[in-house]
């Protein structure tokens, strides 16, 4: 700093007054006084605008949609083939039964073993698609007595298949119960899963069946 002396001159600074200057400032800090940045904080939310630019308005049509799909594909390194080679993968380990593609409801051992036990036998459930497509045929049929037939057949046989469901998902929530003694088994949500899994066409199932019909499953 520089004073001014009596006779009006100014000095230079002396080694006194650049400790006091020292001592000033390492006071102002240890009271907790933060010098001034000359700016305000920028929002996290702004800083983040910042580095990632301008956000794009939402397409207006369908061909401004796909334009941008498409530009997206071709800023994507990976080719056609590759993802198409990926997903077929992915398909493969799913119907292969990998745990680390199947959906929530297929994982776990418990619903593995659920899925052996059905697959392991021939069930009536297993004609439910079909028996299906009887019906919209026969209402076709522009004769009533072969509709009433029809109609009474698929009514028969719609019945037993949910009295062969219930009762077969009871006995595999009894056998995943014992054979996973430490799991939790839901009886209703286990039976369900049978049910569904039954009611499939064994060559349309997913995962695809490991045992053949009649094969022990321990």
């Amino acid at each position: 700093m520089r004073f001014l002396r009596r006779s009006g001159t100014a000095t230079e600074d002396t080694p006194d007054n650049d400790a006091a200057e020292v001592a000033e400032s390492v006071e102002s800090h240890t009271r907790g006084v933060t010098p001034a940045k000359g700016r305000a904080t920028p929002k996290r939310r702004e800083a983040e605008g910042k580095r990632r630019g301008p956000v794009a308005p939402p397409p207006r049509t369908t061909r401004e949609a796909m334009r941008r799909n498409k530009e997206l594909r071709k800023a994507n390194p990976k080719s056609k083939e590759e993802r198409r080679s990926a997903a077929k993968e992915r398909q493969a380990r799913m119907a292969a039964g990998d745990d680390r593609y199947l959906l929530a409801r297929d994982k776990g051992p418990v619903k593995a073993y659920v899925r052996d036990v059905v697959d392991s036998r021939r069930n009536l459930l297993g004609l439910f698609m079909p028996l299906a497509v009887l019906v919209f045929v026969a209402l076709l049929v522009p004769y009533p007595r072969i509709q009433q037939y029809a109609t009474l057949l698929c009514t028969l046989m719609l019945l037993a298949m949910v009295v062969e469901g219930f009762l077969s998902g009871r006995r595999i929530a009894k056998l995943a119960r014992e054979k996973f003694p430490k799991e939790t088994v839901n009886g209703r949500s286990i039976g369900w899963y049978a049910f569904v899994r039954a009611s499939q066409i064994r060559k349309l199932r997913m995962p695809k069946p490991r045992v053949k019909p009649g094969d022990a499953v321990s």
